[in-house]
């Protein structure tokens, strides 16, 4: 009873501070990465070392290096970058996602569109505009001055040398040139070794017991897989439980937080009073689930 009752107050402080200090808009979250990683958050000149659960809003800039990769999540929109790929959010708020890939390889998997709500990527070469959920793979050549576009599942359009075209699924559409760009379309390619890395990620999230209880449009939901155990209690239905917790263990006592406003890139260490409270520390944390709101202390 005593987890139960942690919990529960857990998630009405969760709604209280998201009533208090609600942010302008979406953030993205950096959840995944597996190599170097670089950061340039809005307003800053030099490139910082990324950091696992780092948020992410307009302007800020990832670059994948050499035989990395990392997966950037916006709700339930996962975005994954291969290695070399430069990456920046030109737009991230409510109704839009506007990414910047200067070059490398990009996979967008799209679970939920809404009506209103635009996601686009941009290229040297083209624009491309998805138009339904599905699975899409971009890519971009600095070099030999070319972006394609492969869509898996869903369907997309393509802007580009003053042309505008539809790419549907099984279909890859390649655009050469920037000015006066020439483009070709032909069948999707066989999935490579990136491809095939990506899907599993799809069946990791698909797997996940977590999302039959909270919403994927919450950042870090995939994480109460990993962290601590379902349960159905009486009286209160299902119920998240932390696991691996000291038995004189309360919340918010260890762990730092950064307090982040989107549209601040800088953010700050606190332990209260953020708009949104992000934590940077490793291990088993806290996790308190509702309205959106996710907390996690080390």
């Amino acid at each position: 009873m005593r987890n139960i009752t942690l919990v529960l107050s857990l998630i009405a402080g969760c709604g209280f501070l998201a009533a208090q200090n609600d942010p302008p808009g979406r953030v993205g979250r950096l959840n995944y990465i597996d190599g170097p990683v670089s950061l340039r958050p809005a307003g800053m000149t030099d490139w910082l070392d990324a950091d696992v659960n780092r948020p992410l809003t307009t302007d800020d800039q990832i670059w994948v290096g050499d035989g990395a990769r990392a997966e950037i999540h916006v709700g339930s929109t996962a975005l994954r970058l291969d290695s070399n790929t430069a990456f920046q959010f030109l737009d991230l708020d409510d109704r839009a996602i506007q990414i910047q890939l200067s070059e490398g390889s990009l996979t967008v998997r799209v679970r939920n569109l809404a009506q209103r709500q635009n996601l686009e990527i941009d290229t040297p070469s083209m624009a491309f505009t998805v138009l339904q959920p599905g699975e899409y793979r971009i890519g971009a050549d600095a070099d030999s001055q070319t972006a394609t576009v492969t869509v898996r599942a869903g369907e997309g359009e393509v802007i580009g040398g003053g042309r505008t075209f539809s790419v549907r699924a099984g279909q890859q559409a390649r655009v050469d040139g920037y000015d006066q760009a020439t483009y070709r379309m032909m069948s999707a390619p066989r999935m490579d070794a990136w491809d095939q890395w990506s899907a599993s990620r799809d069946r990791r999230e698909d797997q996940s017991m977590s999302a039959r209880y909270v919403s994927r449009e919450m950042n870090g939901y995939d994480d109460l897989d990993q962290y601590g155990s379902w349960a159905n209690r009486p009286g209160y239905g299902q119920v998240w439980m932390p696991s691996g917790l000291a038995g004189d263990w309360a919340p918010y006592h260890d762990g730092i937080g950064l307090g982040f406003r989107p549209g601040d890139g800088r953010g700050s260490i606190t332990r209260r009073g953020a708009s949104r409270l992000i934590t940077m520390a490793a291990g088993p944390p806290s996790m308190a689930v509702g309205d959106g709101c996710l907390g996690r202390m080390g």
